[in-house]
């Protein structure tokens, strides 16, 4: 197989390109430098196309190995032969090798193989050949076969072995496994049944059937954990009139042969005993994995929509962990993070403290002159956001609060880096810390706990971990680096996240600042320990450091692109000072006017990098994310009894799924949008969304809501 080609014919890239790509990933090169510094050679490969490419790369990759070991296996046992050596090198799946594979398999102990053991095959091939007529007859063939001294005594254990070789053939032929796999999977169903007393969260499976080629991915995994859970029993079914008929047709011959009985007998043994089951288990496991692929994307969009949450710039944060018996915990922090003040207050039952909890809050409010409160979703989010909305009426300060998803929170506040963090502080307060960040900058928080603690995917738990793991991871390091961080200011799990870096490098960054009171230019960093000048190259485009005199270290243009960029400022008439104070409104037309193409041919860089170097010149020190819609802050709430169908609303959305995205609505009950109501844009996790209240079921706490105009 010709990697390079089947890559570049699978993706639609241009062949040149795929093979750039890939000679760039096995030189060691981070994704994320790749798709940002790299793209005169891969044609401006975005993150995700790399990522698929590398993927399907590894696949391709393994699939060679194992045909080479398939191949290596048969030759040894003396059978490999040019034709099936041909199959096994043009075959596009692992499925297919396995397949052609499977004869030749070293197996364990099966009735075939006993049979063979005993002498049988000679007559099993003599039957499976279905001659008109036998010389001698089968009966008298069969009786040539007995031999107690192998368990064959009698002329029916001659034939009993001989239909058990047949049946394992057919079963084991590539050809035939093939063609019934697509029959099963093209009019095959699912179906689901209740198992003992069931449960009552997988009643709508209870007695379920549906077309294997098109149940949703939910559904299967939905169906795989009620399995697990002993409350479902799944099978797969294809009509056996179907199957049969068709296999009998492929096996038995159409002529008058005294074999026919036996050969048929042994098909119909091998589809109910070998085949049916085998096939039944290998379209499951495509189901899962299918469905898993999917999860794993829904998953990873919504991480990527929560990463890229627009932060609150420039705001002092209360941050309002809720909660019941132990009371809420309260933590302040300036607008560079640092916790300036905690509390506790307790507000609902049962100590129902209300007026000392709003003395607490109205102090904190004036004495940090406190501009949004943080509040957490949790257990008491209610009670606690009816407090707040009612405590800001009662105040001068215009204070206002925004609902922040508190999914990890917990998980970090009681790790090992958060008591490094925040060692003299209760984990509950570190909670309310968290809670707080992640409004001000939901990544730089974010990034600290575990993607799936962070609770915005379906059925993670079922999910293949290594698989969700590098996906996620994946969504992780590409939004970093996409945004870029201030390498005086960002933590080091922040900074392990960026191209190039680990994070035993990311400490010593950390503990380099701390020791010179911070970097002063992107050179410095070489002289971090065990940030050598490969890791350089490979993260420093993504480092900014803005107290630098060099403009450009506050910038996403890479070290190397230094001399370009100098050499165009001066070309036109800039200087360092003018890109300072953002005074290149007419450098970008003069690049046109002088010809784009003919100015990056003499700066001795590609078109790609040009556009972006001018677009990192006109925006120094840039987020990405200040551009997108801020966070919905509220100064007062609804709730239920407030909605009635026809009202149009602004909310944010919270999660998205197969099925639909649940849309927060200020009424502490999230809303669905149904997948079929999404028009023809995706929501993403984060994404503020205007939309109309179709249905409000106050019995069953649901909100049915359709996309506004």
């Amino acid at each position: 197989m010709d990697i390079i080609k089947t890559l570049a014919e699978e993706l639609k890239i241009p062949i040149d390109k795929t093979e750039a790509a890939v000679s760039l990933l096995d030189e060691g090169n981070t994704i994320p430098f790749i798709a940002r510094y790299r793209k005169e050679r891969t044609g401006s490969m975005e993150d995700k196309t790399l990522r698929d490419l590398s993927d399907r790369l590894e696949y391709l990759r393994k699939l060679e190995e194992r045909k080479a070991e398939v191949l290596d296996s048969i030759s040894s046992q003396e059978k490999l032969t040019p034709e099936l050596e041909q199959k096994i090198a043009s075959a596009g799946t692992l499925t297919a090798v396995e397949d052609l594979y499977r004869p030749y398999r070293p197996k364990r102990r099966t009735r075939a193989s006993d049979a063979r053991d005993k002498g049988l095959e000679d007559l099993a091939l003599a039957i499976y050949a279905q001659l008109d007529s036998y010389s001698p007859s089968l009966n008298a063939m069969a009786d040539g076969f007995i031999d107690p001294d192998k368990g064959v005594e009698t002329r029916e254990d001659a034939f009993s072995g001989a239909r058990d070789i047949i049946a394992e053939d057919v079963a084991d032929s590539a050809e035939l496994r093939g063609e019934l796999r697509v029959m099963t999977w093209d009019y095959g169903r699912i179906h689901a049944k209740k198992a003992g007393d069931g449960n009552p969260v997988y009643a709508m499976y209870d007695d379920y059937s549906e077309p294997v080629s098109r149940i949703a991915g939910h559904r299967i995994l939905a169906m795989n954990r009620g399995e697990n859970e002993k409350a479902l029993r799944i099978s797969i079914e294809l009509e056996d009139e179907i199957a049969l008929n068709w296999l009998l047709m492929k096996t038995v011959s159409s002529k008058v042969s005294p074999a026919r009985k036996y050969v048929e007998a042994a098909v119909l043994d091998s589809y109910d005993r070998l085949i049916k089951p085998s096939i039944e288990r290998e379209i499951r496991s495509t189901l899962t994995d299918n469905a898993s692929t999917g999860a794993i994307g829904v998953f990873s969009d919504n991480l990527r929509g929560l990463l890229m949450g627009a932060p609150l710039k420039g705001k002092t944060v209360m941050g309002f962990d809720p909660g019941y018996y132990n009371g809420c915990k309260l933590a302040v922090v300036d607008e560079t993070g640092k916790v300036l003040e905690t509390a506790a207050i307790y507000p609902h039952q049962p100590q129902k403290k209300t007026d000392e909890a709003a003395k607490t809050m109205k102090k904190l409010i004036r004495d940090h002159r406190i501009e949004v409160i943080a509040l957490g979703n949790g257990t008491a989010s209610k009670e606690s956001e009816i407090f707040i909305s009612n405590l800001l009426k009662t105040i001068p300060e215009e204070v206002k609060y925004a609902i922040v998803s508190e999914s990890g929170a917990s998980v970090w506040s009681a790790s090992e880096d958060a008591g490094a963090e925040l060692p003299d502080m209760d984990v509950t307060r570190r909670s309310a810390v968290s809670i707080a960040r992640r409004l001000q900058d939901p990544l730089a928080e974010l990034v600290k706990i575990d993607p799936k603690a962070i609770g915005v995917g379906q059925y993670q738990h079922d999910l293949p971990q290594k698989e969700l793991d590098r996906a996620l991871d994946g969504v992780v390091e590409d939004v970093v680096n996409e945004v870029g961080v201030d390498v005086n200011t960002a933590s080091y799990q922040l900074l392990s996240h960026i191209s190039g870096l680990n994070s035993t490098v990311a400490k010593n960054i950390v503990k380099k600042r701390g020791d010179t009171g911070g970097f002063k230019s992107r050179a410095e960093l070489k002289e971090v320990p065990r940030l050598g000048e490969r890791t350089f190259v490979q993260s420093a485009g993504f480092l900014r450091v803005p107290e630098s005199n060099e403009i450009l270290d506050n910038t996403g243009v890479h070290p190397e692109s230094y001399p370009a960029a100098k050499e165009l400022l001066k070309r036109f008439g800039y200087t360092a000072a003018d890109v300072r104070e953002g005074r290149l409104f007419e450098l970008r037309a003069k690049i046109i006017t002088a010809g784009a193409e003919d100015i990056a041919e003499s700066l001795g860089i590609g078109l790609p990098t040009l556009n972006d170097i001018v677009g990192e010149l006109e925006k120094p020190g840039r987020d990405i994310r200040d551009s997108l819609p801020k966070p919905e802050l509220r100064a007062d709430l609804m709730d239920l009894d407030s909605l009635h169908p026809g009202m149009t609303l602004s909310g944010t959305v919270r999660n998205v799924t197969d099925f639909g995205a649940f849309i927060d609505i200020g009424v502490h009950t999230d809303g669905l949008l149904h997948v079929s109501k999404f028009g023809h844009t995706r929501p993403e996790v984060e994404q503020p969304i205007r939309v109309k209240v179709l249905s409000v079921d106050k019995e069953r706490n649901r909100i049915g809501l359709d996309r506004a105009e």
